[in-house]
């Protein structure tokens, strides 16, 4: 099989001589001019090391990469992380372990308030439905796909990427679903194609969580600034067989941390960037994808907030969802600052405007180079006029969490029955395993949160498209939303697990025949959900990446290769130092102290200390690193990635970035943008004198002894 000869990533001088040669000065695939010194999100396949020597001062050598790679985790469900010890521990944020948290809570216990801990193996409790993925192998396969996809337009074009990227994620996964995961990779939007093989944990428990208190102290004011003071990390452990996973690569505590002026690494899966989009896109992406979503973001947050307002339960029950939902829209409005600043605008038209000229000028180039982005600009055109619709139905997932399970209860039924090469990719073969994880988990399923969601969600849809779209009269009828979302809740078992396990395993035949109500309702919505997304991968996507991959090859033919690729959720490696930055007359400190988290606390929400802190005050060292921030450039999903020295051991965890990091999905400011971590000296401190878990610190310094610096 392709993936049983895949090698090991190796990184040489000499593999990497062509990534070496001088970066661009703007932003990634689009940018101002040539790139600044630390931005960056790199695949370990092709590091700029010689560019990290001159700037770091020391080159990663092969040992040091291959130990992060292995080391580094990615969370199924959007976050990042890393082994710690070589029992399968693994450190990520509180933040992104908060659904697992939740749903290990229940009325006389929430978790979230106050904190968990096991004190012994058999008290380490499994999460419901979350997932972990270890990159193991990366295997470049665009000659593959390119071949496979040459000169299909539309609908054959849509057929054909689904046909191959099937062949070979199958042939990658080698009928080992349960144990391995692979992705297709699409760099460069799609100039580039790469197979990445992960290890797969599905069987992950919780070890430790503070109180959301102190894991999110300051609340929203201080989300997304700085100066911080939060113990945003949680402990799991991957699991196989019923017993801890054995990971002998894994990234040794450094309590001692790292200086100002030190270089640090961050090795992470950001979510995606949009630095290498054309003009056409980002205007598209600005009118109607995150002004829109702005708009749904705001009404929900209100509706959360009215919900939680009910009673000490309910807020218990909207927590996570709310701290999502205000997580998200701050980040958007940051997004949407960067894409009306005429500064940032006119550097990327420029930018454009000037590889275009060079393209008019090279007749060399392959057919269609010229009209490449002329034709990304009309299929963007295209989009708009669907745009709505496409976001409200195929978008964003069912709101209620029983409209999640019905949806991939019905989709998944429906695609195991066409061949492997002919399904939707997120149910062929190799994704099954997590479709199944999330179906059949045992995550508490809360009814009168379910009639408010669903209520929302009805809502939103007779607002989005009208009260006279045929769908919309289809699904109400004559009815309210919140009455529509009674009767559904009225009927339906999808609550049941033993239900839901019935429809999974009995399949096509028992989904069909099935007249539980929220699958009617999905059933409703399903086929013009799956309409509309095909209009805009045959329409839109199909040319994106066909006029894409020509505009890419012409700046390949332009620059070089020595450009990094747009996020794409994979793992990636960026290089910073430890470093404040100046706020008009004021510096800003790159390190905050235990001591400053005792004087900013005020006693009430959002600066509110657990009583265990306050307790511990004396014992603390008030001059011990809290938070500190990096020039590391990072986008959301680096949540959780483990901070790297040079010696290849653990300084810090990514948990935040400052405000003028919300612009860096389109492009990079070395002189503002700053990572913000957690200092691995605090987590311990706080694990030593706040919670007295001696089991986990034992593990944690062991290891730590146990491992041979780089």
């Amino acid at each position: 099989m392709l993936c049983n000869m895949l090698p090991r990533v190796r990184l040489t001088r000499n593999s990497s001589r062509n990534w070496l040669r001088q970066m661009l000065l703007g932003l990634l695939m689009g940018a101002l001019t040539c790139a600044k010194a630390e931005e960056g999100m790199w695949t370990l396949d092709h590091l700029p090391l010689e560019k990290i020597k001159q700037e770091m001062g020391q080159e990663p050598s092969a040992a040091w990469v291959d130990r992060v790679q292995h080391a580094a985790v990615r969370l199924a469900g959007g976050c990042s992380g890393s082994f710690v010890s070589g029992q399968g521990l693994v450190l990520t944020n509180h933040h992104c372990a908060a659904a697992c948290i939740e749903q290990l809570s229940d009325s006389t216990h929430d978790l979230i308030r106050d904190g968990f801990m096991a004190a012994r193996p058999e008290e380490e409790r499994r999460c419901p439905d979350m997932e972990l993925n270890q990159l193991e192998q990366i295997r470049d396969v665009t000659e593959a796909v390119q071949q496979a996809v040459a000169g299909q337009t539309g609908a054959d074009y849509t057929r054909a990427k689904r046909a191959v990227e099937a062949r070979l994620v199958k042939d990658c996964v080698a009928g080992d679903a349960r144990h391995s995961r692979c992705d297709l990779v699409e760099l460069y939007q799609g100039a580039r194609f790469q197979l990445y093989r992960y290890r797969r944990y599905q069987d992950v428990r919780l070890v430790f969580a503070p109180e959301g208190q102190i894991a999110f102290f300051g609340g929203d004011p201080d989300n997304f600034n700085f100066p911080r003071y939060n113990l945003d990390c949680s402990f799991v452990r991957a699991y196989e067989d019923n017993r801890p996973a054995a990971t002998p690569a894994y990234l040794p505590f450094h309590a001692q941390g790292s200086v100002e002026g030190e270089p640090v690494f961050v090795a992470g899966h950001p979510g995606r960037t949009q630095r290498g989009l054309t003009m056409a896109q980002l205007d598209a992406r600005r009118d109607v994808e995150i002004i829109p979503e702005l708009i749904r973001l705001g009404q929900l947050r209100g509706y959360l907030t009215r919900f939680g307002e009910q009673g000490a339960e309910d807020a218990r029950i909207a927590h996570t969802d709310l701290f999502r939902v205000e997580n998200t829209r701050k980040a958007l409005l940051g997004a949407l600052a960067a894409l009306q600043d005429t500064s940032v605008m006119a550097g990327r038209a420029q930018a454009e405007q000037k590889l275009q000229a060079w393209a008019a000028a090279h007749p060399d180039l392959a057919p269609g180079t010229r009209q490449a982005w002329q034709q990304i600009a009309e299929a963007q055109g295209r989009y708009r006029q669907f745009a709505t619709e496409y976001q409200q139905l195929e978008g964003r997932a069912p709101g209620s969490q029983l409209g999640r399970l019905a949806r991939n209860l019905l989709r998944a039924a429906e695609e195991r029955t066409h061949p492997d090469a002919e399904r939707l990719p997120e149910y062929t073969d190799a994704a099954l395993p997590r479709v199944e994880q999330l179906v059949l988990s045992r995550s508490p399923i809360y009814r009168e949160y379910e009639q408010a969601i669903l209520t929302q969600s009805l809502a939103e849809l007779r607002e989005t498209l009208g009260p006279d779209h045929p769908l919309v009269r289809q699904v109400l009828g004559r009815d309210s939303p919140a009455q529509r979302a009674a009767q559904i809740l009225a009927g339906t078992r999808l609550d049941r697990l033993e239900e839901r396990r019935r429809l999974w395993e009995g399949g096509q035949a028992a989904v069909a025949a099935s007249q539980d109500p929220m699958l009617v309702l999905m059933r409703a919505l399903d086929a013009p959900a799956r309409a509309v997304r095909k209009r805009k991968e045959e329409e839109v996507d199909a040319v994106v990446r066909r006029n894409a991959d020509l505009i890419n090859r012409a700046r390949f033919a332009r620059d070089g290769d020595s450009v990094y690729p747009d996020a794409t959720f994979s793992l990636r490696l960026s290089y910073g130092r430890v470093a404040g930055w100046q706020l008009g007359e004021r510096r800003i400190s790159p390190f905050t102290t235990f001591g400053g988290t005792f004087t900013r606390a005020t006693g009430a929400e959002p600066f509110a200390l657990p009583a265990r802190w306050l307790a511990a005050e004396t014992r603390l060292d008030p001059q011990q690193p809290f938070n500190f921030v990096t020039t590391n450039d990072i986008i959301g999903g680096n949540s959780g990635s483990p901070m790297i020295n040079a010696s290849g051991q653990l300084v810090g965890l990514i948990f935040d970035g400052n405000i003028d990091s919300l612009a860096g999905n389109f492009h990079y400011d070395g002189a503002r943008n700053r990572a913000v971590g957690v200092h691995a000296g605090a987590i311990l401190q706080a694990l030593q004198q706040v919670y007295a878990d001696a089991r986990l610190v034992d593990e944690l310094q062991e290891a730590a002894t146990a491992a041979r610096p780089l």
